[in-house]
């Protein structure tokens, strides 16, 4: 059974930083296509970052050199290091892993962890 549990989230002024991590277990982190989303309110969910088996990572365009994603095999844990919060990255963020040829809808998900950027 797979399982994320994420972490890391909070309230944080605009400019500061926060770094998520999410836990897995029944999978392995290392050999699995991960990926951070968030929601805010009365937006769709979108990808924010991904991290493939092959350590190749992807960015939303909003989150560019500002957003790091990375992984720790050891721990079995993703993280999102984030710098330079906007308001507009106020949301929910979660943690997914992707099947093999398949969508991130029909992937595993974490419960989210709320980000809050105030000014």
């Amino acid at each position: 059974q797979v399982q994320l549990v994420e972490s890391g989230g909070g309230l944080v002024q605009a400019g500061g930083s926060l770094r998520l991590s999410c836990a897995a277990s029944g999978i392995l982190v290392s050999g699995n296509e991960m990926g951070w989303h968030r929601q805010a309110p009365g937006k769709q969910r979108e990808l924010v970052a991904l991290i493939t088996s092959g350590t190749r990572t992807d960015y939303a365009d909003s989150v560019k050199g500002r957003f790091t994603i990375s992984r720790d095999n050891a721990k079995n844990t993703v993280y999102l290091q984030m710098n330079s919060l906007k308001l507009e990255d106020t949301a929910v963020y979660y943690c997914a892993m992707r099947p093999y040829r398949s969508t991130w809808s029909r992937g595993s998900w974490g419960q989210g962890t709320q980000v809050t950027v105030s000014s």
